[in-house]
């Protein structure tokens, strides 16, 4: 079996829990367009990383194959 190589992309914005058994990822509008956005918006709730949906954890774990399981 040839060797299947990682997407760098998805390396680069996917965490795995030490067990494996979930991914953590950031979460979405944090970049820009921060003016009018409240501080407590920026700070608590997207600051924050949190776990990819069940539904899209299958779809990363292919992106990345030499990750926990």
């Amino acid at each position: 079996m040839p060797k299947v190589k990682t997407k760098k992309s998805a390396a680069k914005r996917f965490r795995v829990t030490g067990s494996g058994k979930k991914i953590f990822r950031r979460k979405a509008n944090k970049n820009h367009l921060l003016e009018h956005k409240t501080a407590e918006q920026k700070r608590r709730r997207l600051s924050n990383l949190t776990l990819v949906h069940e539904n899209d954890v299958k779809e990363v774990r292919l992106m990345l194959p030499y990750s926990k399981r």
